[in-house]
């Protein structure tokens, strides 16, 4: 008769210091984010399904909510190339000025959005130096959002690139590894946890951006309106659970786009292992 063995139950390595500090991260969080979080469901409820039904399905807001969906897709996917070419660039390369490029990938951090939206309608309004005008247009949405969420995808994948050893991808080709094949079984499994940090920075950004795109977008219904945009003038005409109810479809699908993006991740690193 043989005996089974029982694996023994982990016993928890959590000391009073570490429970105190995880018992007020966990208040802190939720009072930063779950609890405001759960206010948005409770207000967008307040009327039943079919008033949230009609909130969300309304000609105006749909169409408000396909266009900020859409175009917040579109600059995800340009940030996750340009962003990853940008930051190879900074890391890899050394030429005169990029000090100066340091600097300014950082400027939409620090800088005021309505002044950004300014600068936008300034550079491509009417009247602008370059004589390209995309104000009124649903390409002024499109250009503000890509002007917020350009350093995301930067900053993320920058210092992960920094730390692969480039002598690593020289022993690789030395071996008779092709470029491609060092890209796609060294470079990519190490970059994409970055990337995907970054590209879901980028589109939650993108989601909720409003100061750099009221000025050049014009705010048209149908045609420039955003959720953001949407949401405010639902609030001010005093319809807060309408206001709500997009807000909860926005929560959705930034979950949903956060999970696709954590299982991509997941499957690029496990195929670059295998």
């Amino acid at each position: 008769m043989t005996a089974v063995a029982v694996a023994a139950p982990r016993r928890s390595t959590l000391t009073r210091s570490a429970g105190l500090g995880l018992g007020v991260a966990m208040l802190w969080f939720s009072l930063l984010v779950l609890i405001p979080l759960l206010a948005i469901i409770v207000t967008a409820s307040q009327g039943g399904w079919p008033a949230f039904w009609a909130a969300i399905t309304n000609e105006q807001t749909a169409a408000a909510i396909r266009l900020t969906v859409m175009h917040a897709f579109l600059v995800t996917a340009v940030n996750v190339v340009m962003g990853t070419v940008i930051a190879w660039v900074l890391v890899r390369d050394r030429f005169w000025g990029r000090s100066v490029l340091e600097v300014l990938i950082d400027i939409p951090f620090a800088l005021p959005t309505i002044v950004a939206g300014l600068v936008l309608l300034a550079l491509y309004g009417s009247d602008g130096p370059f004589g390209i005008s995309v104000a009124n247009r649903s390409s002024a949405v499109f250009l503000a959002f890509l002007f917020v969420t350009l350093p995301f995808v930067v900053r993320a994948v920058q210092p992960v690139l920094e730390e692969i050893e480039v002598e690593v991808e020289e022993a690789a080709v030395s071996l008779g590894a092709s470029r491609f094949t060092v890209l796609r079984r060294i470079i990519l499994p190490s970059l994409a946890p970055a990337i995907i940090a970054g590209a879901t920075l980028s589109f939650a950004r993108a989601m909720g951006e409003y100061g750099s795109l009221v000025l050049l977008s014009g705010n048209l219904p149908f045609q420039t309106e955003v959720t953001s945009v949407r949401m405010l003038g639902s609030i001010e005409n005093d319809n807060l659970p309408g206001a709500a109810a997009i807000a909860a479809v926005l929560l959705v699908i930034a979950l949903a786009v956060i999970v696709t993006l954590d299982v991509v991740q997941r499957k690029v690193s496990g195929r670059g292992r295998g």
